[in-house]
């Protein structure tokens, strides 16, 4: 096995439901509830799931842009949940993030040279001269040209931006980038592209990604592990290929089924699933999947199936339980 760079034990975020004139706990969502899995370095790790199913909450998690509520995060065996700030900022010039919507996490107020220029300054990287020939060289990489730097993010396309988004995570040469949903915001035609500069951008700097997203094509396409999630839990994990070829828990079955095969004369039974999505501020008891589930037992309605590892493809199912 290749080296870890980042291991998650039990990790949870619970968010406090308020209410009343005193503002007092009425309840609490369970956005996270219990997530492990490691990183390996070199590696691409997709997480999947319907919205709301915790995975954004759990890359900024890792960022520790929010606080978890329990559980461990080691990054390059250094367990960062308890860091002070200054100890974790020098962690997070390693950990760099990659948005959803290239629009709002750039400012428009600044230039293209001072959005990158300052991760370096607030890590106290380089004189001036070598902090603008850093930001020259970052937009080479990422395919855009040097004079772009004077422009402002309102004079480039939905690509364009995200393609800034990602020379400023590449900045601090991190060691991981989680990247929330970096083409859901783009049109086809364009994800294709970002998602071949990202690929690239891996193989040249030794990148390591965690990459979430809706799409399992996309996911897929990038991805040398997926992990797939339902209402704040991690429920399979596996190889990308053996998760597309032989997905076991039902609800992954049922996520597969939906992908569009792009040959007109080839049918697939096309799996539904029933009912909403609980709420996880009230999830259900036992396996959250149990009250959509078309192969639910007993036994799924009261006990929360453990982990199990069949070979290296990780499911949390009854249905594979000894």
């Amino acid at each position: 096995m290749s080296e870890l760079l980042l291991e998650v034990n039990g990790l949870k975020k619970y968010f406090p439901i308020t209410g009343g004139l005193l503002g007092r706990k009425k309840g609490e969502v369970k956005a996270v509830d219990d997530v492990s899995f490691y990183v390996k370095k070199g590696e691409t790790l997709g997480i999947v799931g319907e919205s709301g199913c915790g995975k954004s909450t759990t890359g900024r998690l890792l960022m520790r842009l929010i606080e978890a509520s329990d559980g461990k995060i080691n990054f390059e065996d250094k367990e960062i949940t308890s860091l002070s700030k200054s100890e974790l900022r020098k962690i997070r010039r390693d950990i760099q993030m990659v948005f959803q919507d290239p629009y709002a996490s750039l400012n428009p107020r600044h230039s293209v040279e001072q959005i990158l220029e300052e991760p370096l300054i607030v890590h106290g990287i380089g004189t001036k001269e070598e902090r603008q020939k850093r930001v020259k060289e970052m937009l080479e990489v990422v395919g855009l040209s040097s004079y772009h730097a004077k422009r402002y993010p309102h004079q480039f396309s939905g690509g364009q931006r995200q393609r800034i988004g990602i020379a400023k995570a590449l900045m601090t040469k991190p060691k991981l980038i989680i990247a929330d949903e970096p083409v859901s915001a783009l049109d086809v035609s364009i994800q294709a592209q970002v998602l071949n500069l990202m690929k690239d951008i891996q193989q040249e700097f030794g990148l390591t990604y965690i990459f979430i997203a809706h799409d399992l094509g996309v996911v897929r396409h990038i991805s040398d592990r997926v992990g797939v999630m339902y209402l704040g839990r991690l429920i399979e994990l596996a190889d990308s290929e053996e998760l597309y070829d032989n997905p076991l828990h039902p609800y992954t079955k049922a996520l597969l089924s939906a992908v569009p095969i792009p040959d007109p004369d080839l049918k697939r039974e096309t799996i539904l699933i029933d009912g909403e999505l609980p709420s996880p501020a009230n999830p259900p008891s036992g396996c959250a999947f149990h009250t959509r589930c078309s192969e639910c037992m007993d036994i799924c309605k009261t006990t929360r199936p453990k982990e199990r590892n069949l070979n290296g493809h990780y499911v949390a199912c009854h249905l594979f339980n000894e």
